[in-house]
């Protein structure tokens, strides 16, 4: 309520004293609600709503962590899929030197047949090992032939919300497909070459289905982090952005309201004119 003024004082005009006071909270009013039409936001500061700005922000700092878990989550995938590569291209080998055993193992071979079989199988051979120790992502080896290479990766916003990978220990000689171990100077020793690289397919084939379940894994994290992301940002909209259509009504009221002010202003300035009578 308003102080209520006496004509007969004119010292102070209490009536346009609380006109001006009401037209100053109209156009505070209506600022605030032009600035939330030119942000998109109901808050735009810590005093327009303390628990809402609170609550917003903590949502907000929640998604832009979840946003960048998801990109972690990506970046995950594509380094499982480097190693899944590296894998698929040994297992393309391990296949070859199948072929060429099993051609060697066959006592048509002579003993300059078997000699270039056992060339290229010590070249395949060798070539396992550069993919082991080519096969990096962003510097770092994913595989080791001397232990097994965890890797942990930050799939949400908390602390402890991690995944974990872990690869296998790899090279021709963990595979028992070293040069050493490749013998095909008779059908026998064939044989024995040729159950080593069959357990070395089993092994590989079995480290890409690890990879494959981590993958499938992190697919489902990511799916469920996009649904997570989504929901947090219709709560933090909720809270923090501006109804435009509630806005725009409300300015159109305020507009008014500023006009009537201006006028009820200008006619409690006008008021005390009328003490000018008691004085002719």
């Amino acid at each position: 309520m308003g102080a209520f003024g006496d004509f007969s004082r004119i010292n102070t005009n209490i009536q346009a004293l609380d006109a001006l006071r009401r037209f100053q909270l109209t156009n505070q009013n209506l600022g605030d609600r032009q600035l939330r039409l030119a942000t998109g936001k109901r808050i735009n500061r810590a005093e327009d709503d303390s628990a809402g700005f609170h609550i917003a922000k903590k949502l907000e700092a929640r998604v832009r962590g979840q946003a960048q878990a998801l990109a972690n989550i990506g970046d995950a995938k594509s380094m499982l899929t480097v190693a899944e590569g590296s894998l698929g291209t040994i297992m393309e080998i391990l296949q070859t030197m199948k072929e060429k055993v099993v051609q060697a193992a066959n006592d048509t071979m002579g003993t300059d047949e078997r000699t270039a079989i056992k060339n290229q199988l010590d070249a395949l051979s060798a070539e396992i090992d550069e993919i082991v120790g080519d096969t990096t992502f962003n510097g770092t080896s994913l595989f080791s032939a001397s232990a097994q290479t965890s890797f942990t990766f930050q799939v949400n916003a908390e602390q402890g919300d991690t995944f974990s990978v872990t690869l296998a220990t790899l090279s021709a000689s963990n595979l028992s497909v070293a040069i050493g171990d490749l013998t095909v100077a008779s059908a026998a020793s064939a044989g024995a070459t040729l159950a080593r690289i069959d357990t070395a397919i089993t092994t590989i084939a079995n480290v890409l289905a690890n990879i494959g379940d981590s993958q499938k894994r992190l697919t489902f994290k990511q799916d469920a982090l996009s649904t997570a992301i989504t929901n947090y940002e219709a709560a933090r909209s909720r809270i923090e952005d501006a109804d435009f259509a509630k806005e725009q009504m409300e300015i159109v009221k305020l507009q008014i309201l500023q006009q009537t002010g201006i006028a009820s202003l200008a006619q409690a300035n006008s008021g005390p004119q009328a003490i000018l009578q008691l004085l002719q």
